[in-house]
């Protein structure tokens, strides 16, 4: 079950976090060049700007989700 979801507003790259070690480190799926599941670090996120300079974002309205909902969302998305 992703909890989290961050996102680039000026591109479209996406991470949900399905674990959180409390310190720094997330894992989930990550929505890019390609979705796969991996871990990725808050630091990273915070340091990352998208193609316009803007930072990546928590969206604030972002109901947990399954990763099977994410994945099936994330197929129809790529195939339009």
């Amino acid at each position: 079950m992703a909890q989290v979801k961050f996102f680039t507003p000026d591109s479209s790259w996406t991470w949900y976090a399905t674990e959180f070690d409390g310190d720094d480190l997330f894992f989930g799926l990550v929505s890019g060049f390609v979705l796969e599941l991996g871990y990725f670090s808050l630091s990273e996120l915070e340091s990352v700007r998208g193609p316009l300079g803007l930072p990546i974002e928590r969206d604030l309205y972002f109901e947990p989700t399954t990763l099977r909902e994410l994945k099936a969302y994330h197929d129809n998305t790529a195939s339009r």
